[in-house]
């Protein structure tokens, strides 16, 4: 398969999703920064406070923490608050209310309450944004029991990830890729199903080279294997979710080709390739052909946007990379 394809985009994808929600269940109120009036910052969720009234689409005030710490209170009361953080970077705030409340209420009450709790988050680069507004912090809460952490690139994924959220029963937060709000064209990717609504999915079948990724950069990993193709055969398996993460589907792909690479968009270090990587030298070493590999920015903050392209991993070196491993 070559060239694009046109798909409904994410942020139109989203706005269906909470539409559809919020007239199925009355349970369901929206909270975030401006998303009433003004829809959010990317317009995600316009129009529905027109539709549902502002009492169910609420804006509110610009304090992360009191966003996420009024949403525990009406998850535990036995209503489903989707919250709305503006950028990654202005999720530090909120740290302490996801961590020691949401993730823990359910133990707390022994089992008794199963608060549904959801945090969408705009994350990651490629916008030209400023300090704060690129940051990928996917690995900070995916660590963490508990909290539930899924990394949608289309908008298929996100809307069937949210309508699983919502019902869940404890606390899951939904990086959306900025940049793919709304982008209308992506590289063709393999109809192939989920096996599970948390599972992984292999986006494109292939035999010398895993690429394992998720969020945006999954776009660039198809690119670049389209690029590379009939003389280099890569498999592309994006994540979707890295809390719970689908090993399953990665060994079953690693045995398959026998070899790794994991690309993301967050640091390397620390990170979830790192994680990816000591599993499958833990499970799927003798499938090996070669050492696991990861491609991912170098730990320092996210520069500038006129030096952004020399931060961010690209087609390019997704290509590099994979030839340097096949040779």
């Amino acid at each position: 398969m070559t060239g694009t394809v046109r798909s409904p985009c994410l942020a139109e994808s989203i706005n269906t999703a909470l539409a559809d929600l919020l007239d199925q269940d009355p349970r369901l109120v929206l909270i975030g920064e401006d998303i009433g009036r003004l829809g959010g910052v990317f317009r995600v969720t316009r129009g529905l406070r027109e539709r549902f009234g502002a009492d169910r689409v609420r804006d509110a005030l610009l304090a992360e923490s009191t966003i996420v710490g009024q949403a525990v209170g009406m998850a535990m009361s036995g209503l489903v608050p989707v919250c709305e953080i503006q950028f990654d970077g202005f999720t530090y705030p909120a740290v302490n209310q996801l961590v020691t409340q949401a993730a823990r209420v359910g133990g707390r009450w022994n089992g008794r309450i199963s608060p549904s709790l959801v945090v969408r988050i705009p994350t990651a680069g490629g916008f030209r944004g400023v300090e704060h507004h690129n940051d990928s912090n996917e690995a900070l809460f995916a660590r963490v029991p508990g909290i539930s952490v899924a990394c949608p690139s289309t908008g298929e994924d996100a809307d069937q990830i949210l309508r699983y959220a919502v019902a869940l029963g404890s606390p899951v937060v939904v990086y959306e890729p900025i940049r793919l709000y709304w982008r209308r064209s992506s590289p063709p990717r393999s109809a192939e199903p989920a096996r599970s609504p948390t599972a992984a999915r292999v986006v494109r079948r292939g035999t010398d080279l895993t690429v394992a990724t998720y969020g945006a950069i999954t776009d660039e990993v198809l690119e670049a294997a389209h690029d590379l193709a009939p003389d280099v055969d890569v498999e592309v398996v994006d994540l979707r979710w890295v809390a719970p993460l689908d090993m399953d589907t990665v060994l079953e792909s690693v045995g398959r080709t026998g070899r790794l690479l994991v690309v993301h968009e967050a640091t390397k270090d620390v990170g979830i390739g790192a994680e990816i990587a000591a599993s499958v030298a833990e499970y799927g070493h003798d499938a090996l052909r070669g050492p696991v590999r990861r491609l991912a920015p170098d730990r320092r903050a996210y520069p500038p946007g006129d030096f952004e392209k020399d931060y961010m991993i690209g087609v390019r070196e997704i290509r590099d990379e994979v030839l340097v491993m096949t040779k």
